[in-house]
């Protein structure tokens, strides 16, 4: 599903009505990427042409950008103000300036996005004005994003459905011999034959044996041997939504230590399930799958938080981690991923995307949790 240009101008008023209750910020100032995106719908790549977005109550938003991308703006629904720069650096900084004098940010607070903001942008806009104080908005705009409305959950539920898809599809392909760079071609191709938007979440992380102990393991050139755990990783992009799951396999007979683990998992897996919804603050869910996993004597082997929120962005808030008291809300996306990983040997993770609804949990997800045995 798209967006309407009418979700934009409630998304930017939204926007409004959260800077004039926070006395932190007076304006955000956002670069090329989700958040710009969700505020105007406008995609730009993250270039050496910098892209910005300022935003302040009582103007229209203001999109300082290269002439090359200007026709995007065309067609807009709700009113923008644009200055536009050729391809002499050295006059980026005017337009800058023109840029803020716009919305008239002398001696105000505007938020960044730490993570998202570069050096270039942070100078050209530091530069042109000595009064404005540059500091943290990440909050705010997660607070804006991190509750999805319906075009945003059938796109994301749309994503996992084709992820899902997918590795039914490529199944017959897993065998041993095959190396996990070549399994992760097969997901690749998949993936985008099934109707995933071209740019990919991330690219899909195979590992095998040894290597699934690593939990962001890269796929290599490790062959698919009998005994091996192999855990997939992977996700698909529908309307800039993204799906990120995780299933774990056994090429062959595991060790009975390995298969243990598994058991052990999905238990957690399912705790944590179990135990989300409206109300429950973050760390609560992210206790319930290591409650299961410490009591099983393996605690020290779960090495990462429980999940984190999806949706623009394949890691995002909320994050489900010890610490974060956040209350969990209706429409708030998120995975829950517990694993065990014991070097040299190999590990286990099982990762969902769920959605918090008015009385509980809905997962997007539904593959087989259990460990799949290749080749029974």
């Amino acid at each position: 599903m798209v967006q309407s240009q009418a979700d934009y101008s409630h998304r930017q008023a939204r926007l409004t009505t959260a800077l004039n209750n926070y006395e932190q910020l007076d304006a955000i100032a956002l670069n090329a990427g989700p958040s710009l995106t969700y505020l105007t719908g406008l995609e730009f790549h993250l270039s050496e042409r910098p892209v910005v977005g300022l935003f302040a109550p009582d103007t229209s938003p203001v999109i300082i950008l290269p002439a090359l991308e200007a026709g995007k703006l065309l067609n807009l629904s709700y009113p923008v103000q644009h200055f536009v720069y050729g391809e002499d650096p050295d006059k980026w900084g005017l337009t800058f300036r023109e840029g803020l004098q716009a919305t008239r940010l002398s001696d105000k607070r505007v938020g960044i996005e730490p993570g998202q903001i570069r050096f270039l942008e942070m100078s050209l806009l530091e530069g042109a004005s000595s009064t404005t104080k540059f500091i943290p908005g990440d909050a705010l705009m997660a607070e804006l994003r991190m509750v999805k409305d319906e075009v945003e959950l059938s796109n994301m539920r749309a994503a996992v459905t084709v992820a899902q898809n997918t590795l039914n599809s490529i199944m017959p392909a897993i065998n041993p011999g095959l190396s996990e760079r070549e399994l992760a071609a097969e997901i690749t191709a998949g993936l985008l034959q099934s109707g995933s938007d071209s740019q990919l979440p991330f690219a899909p992380l195979v590992a095998s044996g040894p290597n699934s102990a690593n939990p962001h393991a890269f796929p290599g050139e490790r062959r698919l041997a009998e005994g091996d755990l192999l855990i997939l990783d992977w996700g698909a992009n529908i309307g800039g939504y993204f799906s990120d799951l995780t299933r774990t396999f056994a090429v062959g007979k595991p060790e009975d230590e390995m298969r243990h683990i598994a058991q052990i998992v999905l238990e957690a897996n399912a705790a944590a399930r179990e135990v989300a919804g409206p109300g429950i603050p973050a760390e609560a869910v992210d206790r319930a799958a290591r409650k299961v996993i410490e009591a099983a004597g393996f605690g020290e082997y779960f090495i990462h938080r429980t999940g984190h929120g999806l949706g623009l962005e394949s890691h995002e808030a909320p994050y489900i981690r010890e610490g974060n008291s956040l209350e969990l809300v209706p429409g708030m996306t998120f995975t829950i991923e517990p694993g065990i990983y014991i070097q040299g040997r190999g590990g286990v993770r099982i990762e969902d995307d769920v959605v918090i609804t008015n009385d509980g949990l809905e997962s997007f997800s539904d593959l087989p949790r259990e460990l799949r045995i290749l080749g029974d």
